[in-house]
């Protein structure tokens, strides 16, 4: 059992590993980082195509959050003025415009600076620019 939340991200796209080392860096979250590429997704009780989707956060008791409520979550584990920047997210409207801001860089993230080809989600690759 684990005994810390994991953050679940895409290993295979440039921009999303950059992401991560930076956070990773600077913020100095209490969790453990995992590429989706290399994680027991069912012991998340996750979907590839959901990993595939979002960046997820899962807790120790099960509890997984996606996408903007992710990255809330990863900021508030780091503390300090990161977990303020966390709270705020989790109210509205700001989690309205978290959410969409997500969505946007998550949508368009092959195009973003780092970015590889793997960086297209898989939808788009079928579908082409």
């Amino acid at each position: 059992m684990r005994t810390r939340p994991v953050l679940i991200y895409d290993g295979d796209c440039g921009f999303c590993t950059t992401a991560v080392r930076v956070i990773e860096r600077r913020a100095r979250p209490r969790c453990e980082i995992v590429p989706w590429q290399q994680a027991d997704l069912g012991a998340f009780g996750v979907t590839r195509e959901r990993a595939q989707h979002e960046v997820l956060w899962a807790t120790p008791i099960g509890t997984v959050y996606g996408g903007a409520d992710a990255v809330a979550k990863l900021l508030l584990s780091a503390g300090g003025a990161w977990s303020v920047l966390g709270a705020a997210l989790r109210l509205l409207p700001a989690r309205w415009a978290g959410h969409a801001v997500y969505r946007l860089v998550a949508n368009n993230r092959s195009w973003l600076p780092g970015a590889t080809e793997a960086c297209s989600l898989p939808g788009a690759r079928a579908n082409g620019p």
